[in-house]
Order: C-alpha cells, then structure tokens, then sequence
C-alpha cells in the first residue's frame, strides 16, 4: 500500500484526482484511494459502490487496485466495466447504490489517469478531495471483507439517452467521433435508434489514442471529423473526449462551435419553458453567452471553470442548464444535471431536425475568442504564481475579477484571463475581442504578463 511519504499530493486537483500513471499515480496509490473513499462511505453507512473505467492503457490495473481497497472496507463492488464516465453517473441516480468511483483522465493525454468520485448522488471534490488525501496521511481506514459482483446496465443508459432525442422533420446527416474513447462503447448502437444519416468514426475502444488525442475541445485536434463533415456534406459534426462528459461541435461548414455559442442554442428552447431561469458558465465563455441569456429571457450566472463548479453552481442557482467553454454541457430540466456529452448531442439533434440549424447558428453574434492558451507550470507553483499574478495587477493599478485566476476587462470590453488549471501542470489564459487585431494585442498582453510570473 501507498505510505504517507511516498503518496504525491499533486494527484488531488480540485474536482477529481489526476496523476501520470506509473509515476505521480501508481496501483499503490488507487489502492490507498481505494481504502480512503471505502472508509468515507463506510463511515456514511453506504454498504455498496458502483465502479467503472474507460479505455486508457492503465485503467484495467488502476481499476484493479482500486477495487481491491474498496472491498478491503467491507464494501460490495459493483463493476458496470468500460463505459462513458455519465453512464457510471446514471447508475449512481437510478442503481443500487448513490456512491461510484470513475477510473478516468478525461481529455488528458493517454499517458495520465485518474479518478471521479460520487458520494450521496453528488459529486465529491474540492475540500473532501483534500480530505481523503489527509486519510491516506494519516492511514486512517476501517477493515471488512467485501464483495465483488458485475451488472450490465448499457441499454437501460441507451433508453434514458433516448428520452433526449425528439424526431422533427428534418432528418439530418450527422458525422459522430468516438475519438477511440469510451462513447465508442455506446454511439454504434444509439445511433441504430436516430432519425436520418449517421456516420461514425473511430468506433474502437484504443487507449493509445490512435486517430487524435482524446480532447473534444480543440479543433486542431478533430481534423478527420471536419473533413468527414464536408466530404459528406453533413448538417454537424460530433466529437467526445475520451470519458464522453465533453462535447464537441462543428457545423455544416467545418466551423468548430464553441460553447459560449452553442449555450444560447441549447437555452432557447429551455427558457421558453422557464422563462427567467438561471443559466451558468464558466469564466472563459464569452460575452456573447451573457448578452444572449438576457436577450432570451434567461438570467446569466458566471463561476469558476470546472465541471465540479458548474454544477455546484446549478444547485445553488436552481439552474436547468449550465455548460462551460471546454465542452461539459450539463441539463437538470429533465435530466439529472451532470455533464453527458451523449445525452447534450441527442438534445442538440433535436433541436437541429425542427429545420434551419445553420441559420439559428449564424444568428448568434460573433466575436473574436482565442482558443485556449497553455503556459507550463509545475503543479507545486501555479497557484502561488496566480496569487503573484494579483499582487502584480495591483501593484499596477490594473482591475480585475477574482473569480477564477485573472480576468483583466478593457474600456471595449474586450478582456483577458488567466488561470490555474484543474487538470493538467500549466497556467491557462483565453482572450476575447471585437476584432482580430485587438485580439492579437490582448494574446501580445497577456503573454508579457505571465513571463513576468517568472521573474
């Protein structure tokens, strides 16, 4: 088992743990977690624990390890196998227990891994993250003999997908892109149940990744989807990350559309049903996703960037939709308000095949918004440099919202942020301005600023 003075702290993030696996996360490691989260639901007088993974290259002897921990509580395992980390959370809301571990690294690179954490039907993050890694410190765990038993629960995830999906009359081609991920494990079948054309690529579970890296969110990295679009002449284009909580989308022109785009799309036909309501995003979307809300009726609410966040956010604010600028589209009208990038899809068809998709596409205001912007940044100093990075703007007289990291707003209301991430070692920025041109000098600004973190 992992001792205390070999267990690296830097794996517990602030909504999940994530670790390169062999290295910062090793099978020691899930075992330890294995015991901790066993003890914390052991202590909640939980007696069951759902378990999955996705396709990763380690995620069969991390899921192994972990399990071996839990039942080491005196917990029944129950493993529903290699599956989208939304299906482990449908289980979670409708199965035997309300508690499920998730071995995933998301849209990390294939060489990380990691864990997501379901306590009570919510998620478990932030503080109680923290809390576990001060269990594993103190080797605090209670003893039991557990069980081990498997249940297959894909079609009944199929069939709740399937409530998303309203038939119109227009049946669209649509190009789907499982990115060798885990949606690979439930869009050949699903798209059996769809209305028109569906064309999916890279159908096959593959840990290493083979056709791009498992990130919905980047353009570049989605290519082949983009020309599969116009070689087709399809109406959209759908990508997943690696774990299908992100959704990517690209219209029938082969333009990627970011989420602070496609939010006032999906809200449209939600705040005609609650008019007034809460929508939330995160920092990095755009004006263009507050001015719309308001323009449809909707009350905009910005939080921090994280899944976790997002829909701690929804909760307090009664919100039926939430989504942030990476891909993580969360619906709690009629669904359970967590991130399915599956079940955003089916909504997203539906509102496509009512007619004129391009044209609602189109409506929505444009302006210019930088992808993200990566600066490395060993973990053990990114949240230091963005405590000197405030100390710098005041220094300077600069104004700045603290949401989350450095958001430095201009006279235009052009801006440019700048933040710790959740996921990975590096610092994030994002700009958003009117123009290329003033776009280009804010990139210009905001690059000067975070070299003068190093000095």
């Amino acid at each position: 088992m992992s001792s205390p003075d070999t267990f690296d702290c830097s794996i517990l993030r602030a909504a999940d743990i994530r670790g390169v696996a062999g290295r910062s996360l090793r099978n020691q490691d899930a075992f330890a977690i294995g015991k901790a989260f066993g003890t914390i639901l052991i202590e909640s007088r939980k007696s069951k624990v759902y378990v999955a993974r996705d396709g990763r290259l380690s995620s069969d002897s991390l899921h192994c390890s972990l399990t071996d921990g839990l039942t080491s509580c005196g917990l029944t395992v129950i493993d529903i196998g290699v599956c989208p980390t939304p299906m482990l959370y449908f289980a979670t809301q409708t199965g035997k227990t309300d508690c499920g571990v998730m071995v995933t690294a998301s849209h990390n690179p294939k060489e990380y891994n990691g864990f997501k954490f379901v306590l009570n039907g919510r998620l478990f993050f932030g503080k109680d993250i923290q809390a576990l890694g001060g269990r594993i410190a103190a080797a605090d765990f209670v003893s039991g003999a557990g069980e081990r038993e498997t249940q297959s629960i894909k079609m009944l995830y199929i069939q709740k997908l399937l409530t998303a999906y309203q038939r119109g009359n227009h049946p669209l081609t649509a190009v789907w892109d499982c990115g060798s991920g885990t949606s690979a494990t439930i869009v050949p079948e699903l798209v059996k149940f769809l209305n028109g054309k569906h064309i999916v690529l890279n159908a096959t579970v593959d840990g290493n990744f083979p056709a791009h890296a498992p990130d919905a969110s980047n353009p570049a990295e989605l290519t082949g989807l983009r020309d599969a679009v116009l070689a087709n002449r399809a109406d959209l284009g759908l990508a997943f990350d690696g774990d299908s909580d992100r959704l990517g989308v690209f219209d029938s022109r082969g333009g990627f559309v970011f989420m602070d785009s496609l939010l006032p799309v999906f809200a449209e036909p939600v705040l005609s049903r609650q008019k007034g309501a809460s929508i939330v995003a995160d920092v990095k979307c755009g004006k263009t996703f507050a001015s719309e809300i308001k323009r449809l009726g909707g009350n905009p609410v910005i939080t921090k960037t994280g899944h976790s966040f997002i829909k701690q956010k929804m909760v307090e604010t009664h919100a039926p939709l939430g989504g942030e600028k990476s891909g993580h589209i969360c619906f709690a009208d009629s669904y359970y308000g967590y991130d399915d990038a599956l079940y955003a899809a089916l909504r997203l068809l539906s509102i496509a095949e009512q007619g004129n998709f391009q044209s609602r596409l189109d409506a929505v205001p444009e302006t210019c918004l930088s992808p993200e912007i990566k600066f490395p940044c060993p973990d053990s100093t990114k949240f230091a440099k963005m405590e000197r990075a405030k100390e710098l703007l005041r220094r300077d007289g600069i104004a700045f919202d603290d949401t989350d990291g450095v958001k430095v707003f201009k006279p235009s209301g052009a801006w440019w942020l700048l933040r710790a991430s959740n996921t990975v070692p590096a610092l994030l920025g994002a700009c958003e301005a009117d123009s290329a041109d003033e776009l280009a000098d804010l990139k210009s600004e905001l690059t000067a600023f975070a070299k003068r973190l190093e000095e």
